[in-house]
């Protein structure tokens, strides 16, 4: 069910008798490809903001609170000022390090002591959590967000009882917002960017990649945001970009599960309603990418296993051309696809190999991964990932591959959308994008793909002088890239491990040994692609358990 409310705000309704629990969520159509220069990461951090609560929720004094934020909007002014001229010294070769405290000047120094006072006293009206703590009380669960390049998601999971709650928690943080913490709160941003991106094995490298991939789209930029917008960001800014991209005619909601549509619409109308229609449409980004024309290529050194990326431009979401390239994706893909039958079980060159079509909602790529297996090198990976490219590109596929594919994809679908938060979390991209009204129509397009489908596209999209290459060797003297145990692991997986040598370092015997039991079962439940991280980590804890019985 379909409502649409006078403001403009979309409600989609799916009532699923007999389940007690609604999975609710809305989405605004705004990620990382609606900013600009100077304020990317403002759409992740809208993301963090929006649980900062209301004029109702998160403070104990709103008044207070209000003219707390007001002066330190004006400090931050002035403390602006003294960082660009100390940026300004940097550029110029005067300083070594811009954020360096010892070349401040005594006021900003001052203007930095005062805006810190004026945060701990904001911090001791603040209720912290106040948001996710008035939800658990009410039963709600899972309460979280997400922000992509194009969407940005909110969802809980609240008891059937409890809908008029959602309607009024959601409406009040869309209609009376304070972003209370703001500066405190790019602070936790910039940490978030620093364990994702900068402190990985590849993160940094990646985002350079990307960058490099991306000549002119606002793809190129991160989500997370470039550091020095982090930390020049203001407030004012942000409520701009704000009241823009969380107006009603930029919102939608979904509902699913057991409750009354009637009374989901009245409610909507009462709570929802409330809010306003933008003053001007949200505009969608001006900058399309150029065409590339020679092939890019990136060498770098890390503490990682040898690999190869290799990725070419293609189409968005919604092309004529996209559902064969999703399929050919599919080929390729998985234990069962043929990057991993050629590279990994028939040459031995590669330890994993996948790849598969990106559809965003102004542009599109096609990526490829391959790990070398030691004693080969990535080129050798490399070489073998054109060649089955190039067999598409001369070869039919078979009707019985091709049919085996699409019945793997459509009970993939079919699990996305059994549980009630699947549906919703689907429902709410895709009505961010196309329309909702695709979840119905797209599955008998990719069933339509036909092998010609295939070998065209893989002609038309797989071409030198559009694709972009990174070939990642292991940095000289990195001992732990030599460990077996993380062969053939993914950087993911290898990080995982190394987390878990930490965590169990603190652990005593008792503990490691029920902790062991659990892993042991992981192992078991594991799907096939996640079946050695398992394996690696449990050999982990074997090690650490024998360590210390040894020592005893």
């Amino acid at each position: 069910i379909e409502h649409q409310l006078d403001n403009g705000f979309t409600l989609l309704l799916v009532p699923t008798p007999g389940d007690p629990n609604v999975a609710a969520g809305w989405v605004a159509k705004v990620g990382s490809v609606n900013e600009r220069p100077g304020i990317t990461g403002v759409a992740h951090l809208f993301e963090h903001m929006m649980f900062k609560g209301t004029h109702a929720l998160g403070t104990r004094d709103i008044d207070q609170d209000l003219e707390i934020i007001e002066q330190l909007d004006a400090l931050r002014v002035d403390i602006q000022e003294e960082e660009i001229a100390l940026d300004r010294r940097y550029q110029l070769g005067e300083l070594d390090e811009p954020n360096d405290p010892a070349a401040r000047t005594m006021r900003h120094q001052e203007l930095l002591e005062e805006f810190d006072a004026l945060l701990s006293r904001q911090s001791e009206l603040l209720i912290k959590e106040d948001f996710s703590r008035i939800y658990a009380g009410e039963g709600g669960s899972g309460m979280n967000a997400f922000t992509s390049y194009d969407v940005t998601v909110y969802f809980i999971n609240v008891p059937a009882n409890k809908l008029e709650l959602w309607f009024w928690m959601e409406s009040d943080r869309l209609s009376n917002p304070v972003f209370r913490e703001f500066y405190s709160e790019r602070s936790v941003v910039h940490e978030e960017r620093r364990l994702r991106t900068d402190s990985t094995p590849i993160g940094k490298f990646q985002e350079q990649f990307e960058a490099m991939f991306w000549q002119s789209s606002p793809y190129g930029w991160p989500v997370v945001g470039w550091p020095s917008d982090l930390e020049g960001m203001t407030r004012e800014e942000a409520l701009t970009f704000f009241d823009t991209y969380y107006a009603s005619n930029n919102l939608a909601a979904v509902l699913v599960g057991d409750f009354d549509p009637d009374e989901a619409i009245a409610l909507a109308n009462r709570y929802f309603g409330r809010l306003t229609r933008g003053a001007r449409p949200p505009l969608e980004p001006r900058t399309r990418e150029m065409p590339q024309l020679a092939e890019k290529r990136m060498v770098a050194y890390a503490e990682t296993n040898p690999q190869v990326v290799v990725r070419y431009h293609s189409v968005r979401d919604g092309h004529v051309d996209e559902p064969p390239l999703v399929v050919l994706g599919q080929l390729l893909n998985g234990r069962t696809g043929r990057l991993y039958k050629s590279l990994v079980e028939e040459q031995g060159i590669a330890t994993a190999a996948f790849g598969g079509q990106s559809g965003f909602k102004y542009e599109g790529m096609f990526e490829l991964r391959g790990t070398a297996k030691q004693g080969s090198t990535p080129e050798e990976v490399e070489t073998g990932i054109y060649a089955e490219l190039e067999r598409l590109k001369v070869e039919l596929v078979s009707e019985r591959e091709l049919q085996k594919v699409k019945n793997q994809n459509a009970a993939s679908t079919f699990r996305d959308l059994r549980s009630n938060f699947g549906l919703m979390i689907q429902l709410l991209l895709r009505e961010s994008n196309r329309g909702w009204e695709h979840i119905n129509t797209d599955p008998a397009v990719y069933e339509a793909v036909t092998p010609e489908d295939i070998r065209r596209v893989a002609n038309a999209y797989f071409t030198p002088e559009t694709r972009a290459v990174a070939v990642y060797y292991r940095r000289d003297g990195d001992q732990e890239a030599d460990d077996p145990l993380l062969a053939g692991l993914s950087d993911e997986e290898q990080q995982q491990v190394r987390q878990m040598r930490t965590m169990i370092a603190q652990m005593d015997v008792d503990a490691l040994n029920q902790f062991l039991a659990r892993a042991e079962q992981m192992i078991t439940q594991a799907p096939p692609e996640a079946r050695d991280a398992a394996e690696a980590m449990v050999t982990v804890i074997r090690q650490r358990l024998d360590e210390l019985e040894g020592g005893q």
